[in-house]
């Protein structure tokens, strides 16, 4: 035990050298906790090293000459022998690929992922199994149509709360769909609203309470008009729910990439963040979930995307630099001090380029946040989105291509082809780009990315523009463009 001690305590182990280590100890009756005393480390890190245990020798083999990566290896831990035999098979096969990382642990998990804090019922009632993860905060459903079918009971009994309790109607929404807000109108019980029921595949439940589907709630109030069955001729959203969703996450881009640029800022609405909270403050990254495949490639191939990217790897070299790992969300006592240890030895100019990322990465998309943002940092947003093909592709209602035109050209152009196609209207705008027959003009760019934004309909709805003059008025007078902070950071090391 001496000497083991003393080799572990005089070099760095590799996760290997440290399951040797603990497994020796462990093969002669101690206990994970009083192996965790003598090296001096964590309960939780004995154990999760002691789960290459139950790994087949060749697996272990791989991992020991970095052959598999942590990620992978750990998700292996999950698997059975049967399993871990597979896998084995598909690694040595010549036409086939062994699955890795999130992939592998997808793989081993029966394809979802669904761990168990996800649960709306008692989990020790659930019969079906559950498989534990050490490397993660809670253990993961072995049997998905099992937890399915749980999960389904505790839903339909809260469904039958909600309608005792006086609501109107509880939707239920189809697994994957997710609840769009620029949809919805929000309403009182009273005045109908209804709870709407969003199921994620990674077992997610979210009830939202008190909203009509827009038509529904224009129909309602036609209604109580004392008779008036007339609508404005505009009522029609000027953008396809695809649009706003592309409109939304390419500004959600431009600012997150201002806010790297502006940490005091950042530091200002994170601590806003840490008050009030968000659907993405657990917290957790913010993921492109677009419905369009154009729309996920465009917003993976922009400019914000390859700058948040680029402050990331910066970020991870200055915690490499420190003997550190990049830190991750795991819950571990150990990492959260070995992270705080790296902070403090970093400037203060340093610790903020860490926090700036961090609000960058964690700003949600489609939210009011995004435009007070871009105001807020006066971004320019047409230095960081320009019209693509997936724009055009999505672009489909005749009153904003026209509206486009008129802005591009002249309202007497747009007068003179409003009969015309969308795709004779929209083939007009990108020549007026290019400079066909014509002066180029590759820096327009559609009222939709301004800052502020601006309708190109008059009178119909645009969920950025209206997002924007729900909180104008919060920054009338202000000059945000030249916001300092009170006192500036000093250069000098935390420590």
């Amino acid at each position: 035990e001496a000497s083991i001690i003393e080799n572990v305590a005089r070099l760095p182990a590799t996760e290997m050298e440290q399951y040797v280590a603990f497994r020796k100890l462990a093969d002669e009756g101690k206990s994970p906790e009083d192996i965790a005393t003598f090296f001096g480390v964590t309960e939780l890190l004995v154990r999760r090293v002691l789960a290459l245990a139950g790994l087949a020798a060749p697996i272990r083999k791989l991992y020991s000459e970095d052959e598999i990566d942590r990620e992978t290896i750990r998700a292996l831990t999950l698997a059975t022998p049967a399993q871990q035999a597979e896998w084995l098979k598909l690694w040595n096969s010549e036409t086939e690929r062994a699955p890795f990382g999130r992939a592998c642990k997808a793989w081993v998990t029966g394809g979802s992922t669904i761990t168990t804090d996800k649960a709306l019922f008692d989990l020790d009632h659930y019969t079906g199994a559950m498989t534990a993860d050490l490397f993660g905060e809670h253990a993961v459903f072995a049997d998905s149509g099992a937890f399915w079918a749980a999960q389904a009971e505790a839903i339909s009994a809260q469904i039958e709360q909600y309608l005792a309790r006086g609501w109107a109607d509880v939707v239920c929404l189809d697994r994957g769909t997710y609840f769009q807000r620029w949809e919805y109108v929000q309403t009182t019980k009273k005045k109908g609203g209804k709870v709407f029921v969003e199921q994620r595949h990674d077992g997610t439940v979210t009830f939202h309470e008190g909203w009509l589907k827009a038509s529904e709630a224009r129909r309602t109030k036609r209604q109580t008009e004392d008779g008036d069955a007339t609508s404005p001729a505009d009522s029609k959203p000027e953008m396809s729910g695809p649009m706003a969703e592309y409109i939304g996450l390419h500004r959600h881009g431009a600012a997150a990439a201002s806010l790297l640029t502006a940490p005091a800022i950042a530091l200002r609405l994170m601590v806003a963040h840490a008050l009030t909270g968000s659907s993405l403050w657990n917290v957790r990254s913010h993921v492109c979930g677009a419905r369009k495949n154009e729309t996920h490639e465009s917003v993976a191939g922009s400019v914000a995307r390859a700058e948040v990217d680029a402050a990331s790897e910066q970020v991870e070299t200055l915690f490499t630099a420190l003997g550190a790992m990049r830190p991750r969300a795991n819950g571990d006592a150990y990492s959260l001090c070995e992270t705080f240890s790296a902070l403090l030895a970093m400037s203060d100019k340093e610790v903020m380029q860490v926090l700036a990322l961090t609000m960058a990465e964690t700003l949600e998309s489609g939210g009011l946040a995004v435009e007070t943002v871009l105001h807020v940092c006066g971004t320019d947003l047409g230095s960081y989105w320009s019209p693509d093909d997936a724009f055009f592709d999505l672009l489909r209602d005749k009153r904003a291509i026209n509206g486009m035109v008129a802005d591009i050209a002249s309202p007497s152009v747009a007068e003179s082809v409003t009969k015309e196609s969308g795709k004779v209207q929209k083939a007009l705008i990108q020549n007026r780009i290019k400079g066909v027959d014509c002066t180029a003009n590759p820096g327009w760019r559609p009222g939709w990315m301004q800052v502020p934004p601006t309708r190109l309909v008059e009178g119909a709805r645009c969920p950025t523009v209206d997002g924007w003059e729900r909180i104008a008025g919060l920054f009338e007078g202000e000059d945000e463009d030249n916001f300092e902070p009170e006192t500036e950071p000093c250069e000098a090391d935390a420590a």
